[in-house]
């Protein structure tokens, strides 16, 4: 897969602006620096090749910065839910593009929430709700902080029933549909 000029792959660890992203001490940047400072000359719409056409949505793709999608999980109130192919419309509809980047955005929430979670380390009240994000499946998210765990604790004190998972798969919220934006 070729990647955008933002994000580099080397072996199995991402970096984001030649920075591996990692709570773990050696990181030079907080995770909240990292969401302020997007990487140079994004937001872009790109073209992808033809071939990519069916796996990325369309030929057009919205390559996002991270305020853009924080901007959209802030938009979702207490006891609703968004999934992350909600917001990646949402965002190719704002750029008239055919679809919104899935590698960049699921990087982009890991930022997200990793810098709400630091923000509230350090008192901030009002912090991104990263926690009302689910997959499009309406199953929780194993990479947030805390895991599923934090997420299902954050979820049940919004009114929300979990789902235990099955195997391997994470818990879901039931009847996701319906708290839907």
């Amino acid at each position: 897969m070729v990647l955008p000029d933002c994000i580099e792959r080397q072996s199995e660890n991402v970096l984001y602006r030649g920075e591996k992203m990692s709570s773990k001490s050696g990181s030079r940047k907080s995770w909240h620096e990292k969401l302020q400072s997007p990487p140079e000359g994004l937001p872009k719409v790109v073209e992808v090749p033809a071939g990519w056409e069916r796996r990325m949505g369309g030929r057009k793709v919205l390559v996002p910065t991270p305020l853009l999608v924080d901007g959209q999980i802030r938009k979702v109130k207490k006891g609703k839910l968004v999934t992350v192919n909600q917001i990646r419309k949402k965002l190719a509809n704002d750029f008239k593009a055919d679809s919104t980047c899935p590698m960049t955005t699921g990087i982009f929430l890991r930022i997200i929430s990793e810098a709400a979670e630091e923000d509230r380390q350090n008192g901030t009240k009002r912090i991104a709700p990263y926690w009302r994000v689910v997959k499009n499946d309406g199953s929780l998210n194993p990479k947030f902080p805390g895991g599923v765990e934090a997420q299902a604790t954050h979820l049940k004190e919004e009114g929300h029933k979990i789902v235990p998972g099955r195997g391997k798969k994470p818990p879901k919220v039931k009847d996701f549909e319906k708290a839907l934006v």
